[in-house]
């Protein structure tokens, strides 16, 4: 039964990206989003999914929703803005820098989360990741501080803050 709940969750996740990225929602592309969406799913449940208890918690799908609204609507809004602002500039005033960002999560997905959303995020990027000190180093377009905590304030926190409510 447990294999089924993985099943499903990785189905649906699969299937939905397809729809969505395919743009059709023809019976043919319905059809084979499905089966691409069953054979991947069966091939990869077990190494995608290590609790499916945690798939069917709706307060982890609503997270997941205003996590997805805040990033593309606001921070990355607000990143491409100052990138833009930046190349613009006659000085072009750049600070750019490696820093060293802590985080505090416990499972992968929510790790791996954070480095995506810094690393697609304009402006930052992961440049190393070191989990036994439970930091990434960033190259920042503008370090206004080398200080770990003050770099996560405005580098990782919110990223942080939504992670650990979706997946820890």
């Amino acid at each position: 039964m447990r294999f089924i709940g993985k099943v499903l969750g990785v189905f649906f996740l699969v299937f939905t990206v397809y729809v969505v990225f395919s743009g059709s929602t023809s019976i043919y592309d319905l059809i084979t989003g499905t089966i691409v969406a069953l054979v991947t799913s069966l091939i990869t449940a077990n190494l995608v999914i290590s609790n499916p208890n945690k798939l069917a918690q709706i307060k982890r799908l609503g997270w997941l929703l205003a996590y997805s609204v805040r990033y593309f609507f606001i921070d990355e809004v607000k990143a491409h803005l100052d990138v833009m602002k930046r190349i613009l500039h006659p000085r072009m005033p750049i600070n750019p820098g490696i820093v060293k960002i802590p985080y505090d999560v416990t499972s992968d997905y929510a790790m791996l989360t954070i480095a995506n959303s810094i690393t697609n995020t304009p402006g930052t990027v992961v440049v190393d990741v070191f989990p036994e000190e439970k930091a990434f180093y960033v190259h920042w377009i503008n370090a206004i501080t080398t200080e770990p905590a003050e770099a996560r304030k405005s580098v990782s926190e919110v990223f942080e803050r939504f992670a650990k409510r979706i997946f820890d």
